[in-house]
């Protein structure tokens, strides 16, 4: 009987053993498996980790629309300071071009800050000039010879900028930055000048009175003909206006 029970027992072990594989922390399959196991995990960790920096990537450029909305960055001509709601002055200065003699002068006048980081030294004859601008004319005040000031202005929460000759309210759905008369320089004069629109109060630099040229505006007229009159008027002065949206 005992030796029936042996015979029984190695015929089941030996069956069972050719249809199982025993697993052993030494094989390599069961290393490779632990191994990539692993890497799994890691790579959901890393996942997980990148999906929670661009979601607070997300949130900091949401917050910073909305804190720093969108503008628009003109010139005041003829003001120190800018004005309409939601709007930021950047910098105040003295209003400046070449000088109205010069043909080779730059047609756009510049807006330079009172406070400038100076240059070096030029001793020759290759440069262009940059002189004080002034009124030619009292453009709704006492204005004549004297010297213009500006002020340099940023809109908040608009994207775009329009000058509008020939008037001084803005179209539907626009905001008034100001407006004012339109100047040029002199039909006469050899140098080239740009349009600009100066404030309907201008405002005088302090201590620039004196008659000493340089870039000078005048005020522009109507001239009919190829300007058809009407709507425009012979010899009458027009104005401009400077608009937001």
């Amino acid at each position: 009987m005992a030796r029936l029970l042996v015979l029984f027992s190695i015929l089941v072990y030996g069956s069972s053993a050719k249809n199982s594989k025993r697993i052993l922390l030494t094989d390599p399959d069961f290393a490779d498996n632990l191994q990539l196991h692993k890497d799994v995990q890691n790579l959901k960790a890393l996942v997980q980790q990148m999906q929670g920096t661009i979601q607070n990537q997300a949130r900091m450029i949401e917050k910073f629309a909305v804190t720093a909305p969108a503008g628009v960055v003109y010139t005041r001509w003829g003001r120190k300071d800018c004005a309409g709601n939601n709007t930021d002055i950047v910098y105040s200065g003295l209003s400046g071009g070449g000088h109205y003699t010069e043909r080779g002068r730059a047609a756009e006048p510049v807006c330079l800050p009172h406070d400038p980081h100076i240059g070096s030294t030029i001793n020759n004859n290759d440069y262009t000039s940059v002189y004080g601008m002034e009124y030619q004319q009292n453009l709704g005040s006492s204005v004549y010879d004297k010297d213009v000031p500006c002020a340099v202005c940023r809109a908040n929460h608009v994207t775009s900028k329009v000058i509008i000759p020939g008037k001084i309210t803005c179209l539907a759905g626009w905001r008034k930055e100001y407006s004012g008369m339109l100047v040029a320089g002199y039909h006469g004069h050899d140098g080239a000048s740009s349009f600009i629109c100066i404030d309907q109060n201008p405002d005088v630099l302090e201590a620039g009175a004196g008659n000493e040229d340089g870039y000078l505006i005048y005020p522009a007229i109507a001239k009919c003909g190829s300007l058809k009159c009407p709507p425009y008027v012979q010899n009458t002065r027009i104005s401009c206006v400077v608009c937001t949206k």
